[in-house]
């Protein structure tokens, strides 16, 4: 698909696409299978980005991986807070497409609804794609209280108000949460609930722990 190239074009579609995002999940909504998505950047001297995007497929139950891509490309698009989107879609609906195992959910490294115009990166892969997505951030985009220090506990993280755009999850006893909001068709019980399943051990769910490190290991290498 064509992109926008100027960032009134993006925003525009932003505004038009948000009116897509479903919120709810499915009654029978079932997850096997479930890929993390992450892009990394290398500068490459000539006006643009090299990116490295990674899609990771886990078995939902075991978190076995079942496959994984890496694509390279570049991105001119400007790199502006709440239009990160369009610099990362295009590398990684490429490595989507390669990997032989076709999700259930996509787990972003970022925002869902919890962005400017409630429509973030999760949302918008779940919205091109059709398939149920969640964002999952480091930080946050938004206020919120610290939630209870035990593993699982939450406080709802809000912006323009008291508007609730997602929540602050303890994946861990006594570590700093991680911050998910709705990308498409998942509530946010059910989006918190499988972050917790994709997190047994660490801080970050094991999507973004092997999405991140192959990132860092093709744009290492790219550079070499």
């Amino acid at each position: 698909m064509e992109w926008p190239r100027t960032v009134d074009d993006a925003i525009a579609l932003q505004e038009r696409l948000r009116t897509q995002v479903i919120t709810t999940s499915a009654p029978d909504l079932q997850i096997d299978t479930v890929a993390g998505l992450d892009v990394g950047y290398r500068d490459s001297g000539l006006g643009n980005d090299s990116v490295v995007g990674v899609c990771v497929v886990f078995d939902a139950k075991t978190l076995a991986v079942l496959d994984e891509v890496v694509v390279e490309g570049t991105t001119d698009f400007p790199y502006i807070a709440g239009l990160f989107a369009f610099r990362e879609m295009p590398v990684l609906l490429r490595a989507l497409d390669r990997v032989t195992v076709t999700p259930d959910l996509l787990v972003a490294d970022g925002q869902g609804v919890a962005h400017p115009r409630r429509f973030g990166l999760a949302c918008h892969l779940g919205v091109h794609t059709g398939i149920p997505s969640i964002g999952v951030a480091k930080s946050p985009m938004g206020r919120f209280d610290p939630p209870g220090a035990t593993r699982g506990s939450t406080s709802d993280l809000v912006m323009d108000g008291d508007e609730v755009v997602g929540r602050a999850l303890r994946t861990q006893d006594n570590v700093k949460p991680v911050f998910v909001s709705i990308g498409h068709k998942i509530d946010l019980d059910r989006a918190c609930a499988e972050v917790l399943r994709l997190a047994p051990r660490y801080r970050l769910p094991e999507t973004t722990r092997r999405a991140d490190t192959l990132t860092r290991q093709a744009a290492s290498a790219a550079g070499s």
